[in-house]
């Protein structure tokens, strides 16, 4: 499963990328403005330390400025994916962005009918929002499921990327479940290290490592 790293934030970047963890960047408008920076400025910058795909969202609701908007995105790098809301106009904009053989990732994806819908319009991403559903009482990780399926009824080459991902539990959910990507906050990512045995065997190691006073550089 490849991760994407949810931030807008180059240092947070930076610092993930020598992990080997940061298959590609998902931006939106709020991960932008929270930045306080040109949005231009920002996707370039990520663009230039990244080298998979960089999702960069329109904020027009009409298919002929969303497909103006995204032409331009997709100019500003050639790892750009473009982000459109799951809408009419939306999913005409995909279509008409793959046709010109730009990236697009789909996002705002609540329901399985939806995502065969952006599949159909030849979206490249597809972004359910599991924790987002699972805020209101449904499962989220349940409609991963149910579109992994269905794309591979039918193979569809449209990649089912894990969105709002709030949990370590989320991340190996969508794993077993089968999605192509996950989208990672930089802080969940972290958390994935995390195990207590993990600690206390590291200790006990070095414990025991300090009793012979030895170093291992040193001669």
């Amino acid at each position: 499963m490849k991760f994407f790293v949810d931030t807008a934030d180059i240092k947070q970047i930076e610092d993930l990328i020598p992990t080997g963890f940061v298959d590609g960047v998902t931006t939106n408008p709020s991960l932008i403005a929270k930045q306080g920076k040109d949005l231009s400025d920002t996707i370039k910058s990520i663009c230039s330390i990244v080298s998979g795909p960089v999702s960069a969202e329109v904020t027009a609701t009409d298919y002929s400025k969303m497909l103006e908007e995204g032409k331009y995105l997709a100019s500003l790098a050639k790892n750009v994916a473009v982000k459109v809301p799951l809408t009419v106009d939306g999913l005409k904009t995909c279509k008409k962005l793959r046709e010109q053989q730009i990236m697009v990732n789909v996002t705002l994806c609540f329901s399985a009918a939806q995502a065969l819908l952006a599949a159909k319009a030849g979206a490249s991403f597809i972004s359910p929002f599991v924790g987002r559903l699972d805020d209101i009482g449904e499962k989220g990780m349940g409609l991963i499921e149910d579109i992994v399926i269905i794309y591979e009824n039918y193979g569809f080459e449209t990649e089912v990327l894990a969105a709002s991902i709030r949990t370590t539990q989320h991340v190996i959910d969508a794993a077993l479940i089968g999605a192509h990507v996950a989208t990672v906050p930089p802080k969940v990512i972290y958390e994935l290290y995390n195990h207590e045995l993990t600690d206390k065997g590291l200790k006990a190691f070095l414990d025991d490592w300090a009793k012979t006073g030895q170093s291992i550089l040193s001669k």
